[in-house]
């Protein structure tokens, strides 16, 4: 399989990139506040805080020397992280914990702490309390925080009664000092709603961003006419861009195969064939036979019509052409032109009527039209057959050119039948939708087939913002085929050249 050309993206691309998609990320960032936030006011259970402050004393007697006073303020701050520890330790803890029980009833301290038998765990405990020292000063500021407000404030007052002890024990040196008591605040402090709202809003706005890269890194969908034709040393045909939106596709899914001479056909897309018109023309300009296969590696992909246009293109042209529906298995030539299909390809292979009786004349100017006909139950045979090639050679000398549109190239046969009766064939690729790895299986079939392979013509481009293209359309290879007069082009959800 040939690389996609992602190994790299620059800024440019990928600015572009999110740009096309800015709409999801925005979604989703809404989507992801409204999420936190409704987490945070529903689910997340209240808390609340209280806090008391301890000043550390290196000595207990206050100095008439102010360097003396100095030094003990400076043993003090040296004091202060051994002290943060010891607050800390399990021994602390548990006498809290003690005293804890005995000031309120169990039910309430199992809503806060988590129990070991019987008891609280140091763990837990441990888990409510914040110990920070005041810049420049020899104090410490305890901050609890439980589900209880008045248990807060009981943890900040029995570590201060507590604590002394044990610092004495394991310091040995200096004193700890409390100049108030901590009180019960009945606010709570969290959860922050709007707080964990943002976080919530930019943590979904990134996992949209890193969703949408990583998609598109590994999107194996063609998107870039220049390197599809540098991979396989093939001419880029033309470029048409998607101009009909998915409201219109969806009211209008019976008329979705738009014609060139079709009202408010954009400037761009018209020009666009004009283009193909010429490059067609060079691309012929070397060969005997002015005959064209149209197809495409799977169904969907926009053939049918871009054959049909191709067509109207050459005829106005001043071309004389014959437009041919050799898509014996699902047709619609005669339902992009409005014509009856009782006659056609089918027919006049098998003889059951006149070359002349299965050509529709005159369907706009310079432009002929031969439906499939009925559908046959052998239409590999029919187009391989010495009578298809003896049609040809017969229909070559009345017409300038002769456009045929067949089924898919990966899907069926057919196409490769004709190798031998024409100059070449041009393949249609849908942007973000035909595979890399469809446009490999189906070279390989025309270079099995020995067939000419005139170039591309990357279809359904859409415009993003920043001039790069984007398409949103899912890819479904299904073809599928029976007695149904529908087209294999009715089964997509765009298709306007």
């Amino acid at each position: 399989m040939k690389n996609s050309g992602k190994d790299t993206m620059d800024l440019k691309s990928l600015i572009s990139l999110l740009l096309s998609k800015i709409w999801l990320i925005i979604l989703a960032a809404i989507l992801g506040g409204t999420a936190a936030f409704c987490i945070s006011k529903f689910a997340m259970p209240l808390k609340y805080a209280s806090h008391i402050s301890m000043y550390i004393q290196s000595y207990t007697a206050f100095s008439e020397n102010p360097d003396q006073n100095i030094n003990n303020i400076n043993n003090s701050k040296q004091l202060i992280n051994t002290y943060m520890e010891v607050m800390k330790d399990d021994a602390v803890m548990n006498a809290v914990a003690d005293e804890l029980s005995g000031e309120f009833e169990e039910s309430i301290l199992k809503n806060c702490f988590s129990f070991s038998d019987g008891k609280i765990t140091p763990s837990s405990l441990r888990s409510c309390i914040k110990i920070t020292s005041v810049t420049d000063t020899s104090a410490l500021k305890l901050t609890a925080t439980t589900k209880n407000a008045e248990v807060s404030a009981a943890i900040c007052n029995d570590i201060a009664k507590v604590a002394p002890d044990y610092l004495h024990d394991a310091v040995g040196v200096g004193q700890i000092n409390t100049i108030d008591t901590a009180k019960v605040y009945d606010t709570p402090v969290a959860p922050n709603k709007k707080k964990n709202a943002l976080i919530g809003t930019l943590a979904a706005a990134m996992l949209a961003i890193m969703i949408i890269i990583a998609v598109d890194f590994f999107d194996n969908t063609v998107k870039d006419a220049a390197w599809l034709g540098d991979s396989y040393k093939k001419a880029i045909i033309g470029e048409i861009q998607q101009f009909d939106d998915d409201k219109k596709r969806k009211k209008d899914a019976d008329d979705k195969h738009i014609k060139l001479t079709d009202k408010n056909v954009p400037f761009a897309v018209v020009e666009s064939y004009k283009s193909i018109r010429t490059n067609i023309s060079f691309a012929l300009s070397t060969t005997d036979k002015k005959i064209f296969i149209v197809s495409s590696a799977n169904p969907a992909e926009g053939k049918s019509t871009s054959s049909a246009n191709i067509a109207i293109a050459l005829a106005q042209g001043g071309n004389k052409v014959l437009l041919i529906d050799a898509d014996l298995r699902k047709s619609c030539q005669h339902k992009i032109f409005g014509l009856k299909n009782k006659k056609g390809l089918s027919t006049a292979i098998s003889k059951m009527a006149s070359v002349d009786d299965c050509i529709s004349k005159n369907v706009m100017d310079n432009l002929d039209v031969m439906t499939s006909g009925p559908l046959p139950p052998n239409p590999s045979e029919l187009l391989a057959s010495k009578n298809m090639e003896t049609l040809l050679e017969q229909l070559g000398e009345k017409y300038s050119v002769i456009v045929i549109d067949t089924p898919p190239v990966n899907v069926v046969t057919d196409a490769m039948e004709l190798a031998n009766k024409v100059s070449g064939i041009i393949m249609v690729a849908r942007y973000g939708r035909t595979k890399i790895d469809d446009i490999d299986d189906a070279m390989k079939r025309i270079e099995f087939a020995q067939m000419n392979m005139l170039g591309f013509i990357l279809n359904d481009i859409k415009t993003g913002r920043s001039g790069k293209y984007y398409s949103k359309y899912r890819y479904d290879k299904k073809y599928g085929y029976g007695n149904s007069d529908t087209s294999d082009d009715e089964k997509e959800t765009s298709e306007k050249k």
